[in-house]
């Protein structure tokens, strides 16, 4: 979307309507899908817009959505190889095809269902989503605009549809995969994070972020994330990072309980479980070691500290983990040698600044007008 026609939306009027509804369509699977469905409907709230958040999954014939579920769960943690595979198919246009008529045959009348008669737009975060809603666009069956919101730093063609009136994307980067090699509408938008992940760790804040936590106050902490299910080689990345350097390993083990186990018993980390207050959590880190490009890096980075990506996982976190290295927000350093040296540059180096750009609650209220 060109910046005249931008300026003309985001100019100041008057505040919406209180009976103006938007729908937002996440999916329960992780927990960066629904993290940005969730900041998103509380920023629209805010602004007096009445929203309705919808779980893709629920929408599926029954039982559905719980077999995508286990089997991502299963493939990450058992075979990751395997899901870096499937994603490389789905990438190929006969196979996104297929995937936009099956999630669409699949949810079609429970989405329109779902939607209502009227709502003022129709936002998704999730892939499988945005499929559905441009195929419904482009058959005029959904009359509301549709945007999509993609999550990833990286672009994959399930993430962008055809029909889709707007894209918004978190980096420029995507933004011009999104518009120069799919020819699809798109604009960026600022971080989807809550404003609570803010930079600005001074002294007092860290010592009293450790103190809530139970973390040493005086060690340099390197905090270790993976994810809501806690998946990736985190005990080769804890063994590695304590060769390495002499910050201490916290890790974010998130519902993975096994893991949490394991990690606790080396003695070489301190292992968290599912943790609500990650913007504390964040100030008290010197450094963030991430293995997928997800919503805690995005939280990270707008915390102002230093990440890192490692032995990230296959296909959207290496794919990420590439484009916030092309971007030069976040060094991914290859192998176990290389870490040393990326470690102790992070530490030493304050991370990069953002452009500025309208936040994603802005543009969809925008595209309502």
């Amino acid at each position: 979307m060109k910046g005249g026609l931008l300026q003309g939306f985001l100019s100041p009027r008057s505040p919406p309507s209180a009976v103006m509804e938007i729908v937002v369509v996440s999916a329960s699977i992780g927990a960066g899908h629904d993290g940005a469905a969730g900041e998103i409907g509380r920023r629209l709230e805010a602004a007096g817009v009445a929203v309705r958040r919808l779980d893709y999954l629920d929408l599926l014939p029954t039982g559905w959505g719980q077999t995508i579920k286990q089997a991502y769960a299963y493939q990450l943690a058992h075979a990751p190889g395997s899901w870096g595979r499937l994603l490389d198919t789905m990438a190929r246009p006969g196979a996104t095809r297929g995937a936009a008529w099956l999630s669409t045959r699949a949810a079609q009348r429970r989405l329109l269902a779902a939607t209502g008669p009227s709502p003022a737009a129709v936002v998704s975060t999730y892939p499988l989503a945005t499929q559905a809603l441009g195929r419904l666009r482009l058959s005029g069956r959904l009359r509301a605009p549709a945007i999509a919101v993609l999550t990833d730093p990286s672009v994959h063609p399930l993430c962008v549809a055809p029909g889709i009136d707007l894209h918004l994307s978190p980096n420029e980067d995507a933004t011009a995969r999104v518009r120069d090699d799919f020819g699809l509408p798109v604009t960026t938008n600022a971080p989807v994070v809550d404003p609570r992940f803010h930079p600005g760790r001074g002294p007092a804040g860290v010592r009293a972020a450790r103190q809530r936590h139970g973390l040493p106050p005086d060690a340099r902490l390197a905090l270790v994330v993976a994810g809501s299910w806690g998946v990736g080689d985190i005990e080769t990345t804890v063994r590695d990072l304590a060769a390495v350097t002499e910050a201490i390993p916290v890790v974010v083990c998130g519902r993975n309980t096994a893991l949490r186990e394991r990690l606790a018993a080396t003695g070489k980390a301190i292992a968290l479980g599912w943790v609500d207050d990650m913007p504390s959590l964040l100030r008290a880190a010197d450094l963030v070691v991430q293995n997928a490009g997800g919503l805690t890096c995005v939280e990270a980075l707008a915390s102002g500290v230093p990440v890192i990506s490692y032995r990230c996982l296959p296909g959207h976190g290496e794919a990420n983990a590439a484009v916030l290295e092309r971007l030069g927000q976040v060094p991914w350093p290859r192998t176990a040698g290389e870490l040393g040296d990326v470690v102790h540059a992070a530490l030493r180096t304050a991370p990069p600044t953002r452009t500025a750009a309208p936040s994603a609650a802005e543009l969809i209220r925008a595209m309502t007008r």
